[in-house]
């Protein structure tokens, strides 16, 4: 089957992030299995969705991962002209949701396994495919785990992030958490008798706000931008009407740090300025959305030199988004960012790759199966 149709296949998926991706995952599994690969469905805790691993050669030898995400973010904004997930070829233009994040890696992926199974590899070539990398890489974890379970210790994985086809080494780690005040509701003519969530909140949102203007002034690393660790106030949500004291206020903030520092410390002086309105009769609850760790594989890196060759490009020093790479180096797994596509034209309206890029990723795919039959 042709890359492009195995797009339009992929995009006819509505498989939005925290939703059932079985039927990605059903029709994965059988375009493999036409070609005899065996997929393992590695069901996660949600009960309704799944990673899906399958390994291409012998998986008693180190090998290669090439690893994507099955999930998209919905497609509920203006703007888009035909149905998002019906693709539309325009000339050079393939339109529809998650075509270059990242449905489109997954099709070149698919679309190079006939050249995979073609001749014997003496390295593997695993395919690692994980949801609900939308909401904070909350899948592949689960998949990380059972690793040691089916297959030898991998070489790298390429993680195919929309990137125009170069390879990235680094990028920020981040961290986000939710914070809910909970006070005591009354008429707004009697604040003596309440306690205003709203207010309370303040003191968290004071504190983000020095905490964001401390970490522009550093330290730095000047391969990202900014070249600081970032935090921001994302949502606030409180109160019903003007005449009511706000007996609730929920506050939801993201930290990105860089390569140097844990992303969730970067969240400690806003829990400590929570947990101190426990002191004046507030409750307090705090919640991890999600985390990841920051990627850095250095420019001499086997896995670095590897995509050069593949590529014919010199890998890019970092990028300010966040992937499953910093997951997989954490896990002992090199990695590095690599896919078609580009990340400006993500999580927008009409949303798009090029042809020529699908191709380009397939060839690259097919350049490393020849690679693991040396």
């Amino acid at each position: 089957m042709h890359v492009v149709e195995i797009l339009r296949k992929l995009v006819g998926f509505p498989s939005v992030v925290g939703t059932s991706n079985d039927a990605i995952v059903g029709w994965i599994d059988a375009h493999l299995r036409a070609f005899g690969v065996e997929a393992h469905i590695l069901p996660g805790p949600e009960g309704d969705r799944a990673n899906l691993f399958a390994t291409i050669g012998p998986s008693d030898r180190p090998g290669y991962i090439l690893s994507g995400h099955m999930d998209v973010v919905p497609a509920h904004e203006a703007g888009w002209r035909t149905d998002p997930f019906e693709l539309r070829a325009e000339d050079e233009r393939l339109y529809g949701r998650g075509t270059s994040d990242m449905k489109g890696f997954l099709a070149a992926v698919l679309a190079a396994v006939p050249a995979l199974t073609a001749r014997p590899l003496a390295r593997p070539v695993h395919l690692a495919f994980s949801y609900d990398e939308e909401a904070g890489c909350r899948g592949v974890p689960h998949l990380l785990a059972r690793l040691p379970d089916l297959c030898a210790p991998p070489l790298g994985a390429v993680i195919g992030e929309p990137s125009g086809m170069r390879a990235i080494l680094a990028h920020k780690g981040k961290a986000a958490a939710r914070i809910n005040v909970k006070g005591r509701s009354g008429h707004s003519s009697r604040p003596d008798l309440g306690r205003n969530a709203v207010h309370a909140m303040a003191d968290v949102l004071n504190a983000a706000i020095a905490t964001a203007e401390n970490l522009a002034e550093g330290p730095f690393d000047d391969a990202f931008e900014p070249p600081y660790s970032s935090l921001q106030a994302g949502t606030i949500v409180g109160g019903q009407a003007v005449n009511i004291i706000p007996d609730l206020c929920t506050l939801e903030v993201e930290a990105r740090a860089i390569s140097s520092i844990d992303p969730i410390s970067l969240l400690a002086p806003l829990r400590e300025a929570a947990e101190a309105l426990r002191a004046r009769g507030f409750a307090v609850e705090w919640e991890i959305l999600s985390a990841y760790p920051a990627l850095s594989l250095p420019p001499t890196a086997a896995l670095a030199g590897l995509l050069r060759e593949l590529t014919g490009k010199a890998p890019l020093a970092a990028v300010s988004y966040g992937t499953e790479a910093g997951l997989y180096q954490r896990a002992g797994v090199d990695a590095i960012i690599c896919g078609p596509g580009d990340i400006a034209r993500a999580h927008k309206p009409d949303e798009f790759i090029l042809a020529s890029e699908l191709a380009a990723c397939q060839a690259m795919v097919e350049a490393l199966a020849a690679r693991c039959r040396a």
